[in-house]
């Protein structure tokens, strides 16, 4: 009778998370059929060549323009430039936690890491705006403190917990065996760290830059808040950019329900949920590429 009802029971929790990852697949359809339906029709008013590759992005003028090419430029150079600030110090830290560090250093800095990144995002940007954008300004003589390099920074500040806390992870759950072996054909640590147990996690690795760029790419309110709002451009790391989110979040309340800048608006959801699917894309690709090698 045990037996019967442990089957039972293993079978409607089998159920229960079917229906919930259905249910998870169903929602996401829903919202992409939205996004969909309330995005392509402001291609009746301007081309998807015009809106992708357009400069100009005056939705409310008397002669509208919803050129886009500014925005998405501004979205890939924050990603870029916090990528690039925060993947070295985010792997670095990763090493020195799995590799390095004591116990005791590790069970203090894991959980601080951690912490970090359930700092939310507003104030993170609060402190881009009233502490790094004046010391920017000041120190290297700008208009503003307000732009690209200061929204990178605050990025790439907030991935760093998540490339870190999931590097180390995966790092972390290298087989003791091969280091062993490696240290057995004489190899130092530092040998072995960077010819053995790094390839070995290069999945785990990739995995955790490709997460934490994507929570750059989609962050909302600290470029909101830190990147300076100007729609044109940029020609250096010290210009003010509007990346595509939060040009969303600016003018979504002020767009007329169902006029040519609110459908505007959800194209550009479009333009992200497609870059967001690319990436994904990416991360499934390299996951299990080097996943195959490591094994």
């Amino acid at each position: 009778m045990k037996v019967y009802r442990n089957i039972l029971y293993d079978i409607i929790i089998q159920k229960l998370f079917s229906v919930i990852a259905f249910a998870c697949l169903i929602v996401l359809l829903l919202i992409m059929i939205f996004l969909f339906k309330e995005g392509l029709p402001i291609f009746k008013s301007v081309s998807l060549n015009d809106f992708i590759l357009g400069t100009d992005w005056y939705p409310t003028s008397e002669n509208p323009r919803y050129g886009i090419f500014p925005l998405i430029t501004a979205s890939l150079s924050v990603t870029l430039l916090a990528s690039i600030l925060a993947v070295p110090l985010s792997l670095s830290i990763a090493v020195y936690l799995s590799e390095l560090a004591s116990p005791l250093i590790r069970e203090i800095i894991k959980p601080a890491i951690e912490i970090i990144a359930s700092i939310p995002s507003v104030i993170i940007g609060f402190f881009g705006m009233v502490v790094l954008a004046p010391v920017l300004q000041d120190y290297l003589g700008l208009d503003t403190g307000l732009n690209l390099l200061n929204a990178s920074i605050m990025l790439a500040f907030m991935a760093i917990p998540t490339i870190a806390s999931i590097s180390e992870d995966a790092i972390s759950s290298v087989p003791i065996s091969l280091k062993e072996a490696s240290y057995a054909l004489g190899a130092n640590r530092w040998k072995t760290i960077f010819h053995i147990t790094i390839p070995a996690s290069l999945s785990g690795i990739w995995t955790a830059i490709i997460l934490g760029i994507s929570r750059v790419l989609g962050e909302t309110m600290v470029v909101l808040m830190v990147a300076g709002g100007a729609t044109t451009m940029p020609d250096s790391i010290f210009s003010p950019v509007r990346p595509l989110t939060s040009n969303i979040a600016a003018e979504m309340g002020e767009a007329p329900v169902g006029g040519d800048h609110y459908h505007a608006l959800f194209a550009i959801g479009i333009i992200l949920f497609i870059i967001t699917f690319i990436v994904n894309l990416i991360t499934d690709y390299l996951s299990n590429k080097y996943k195959f090698k490591a094994n």
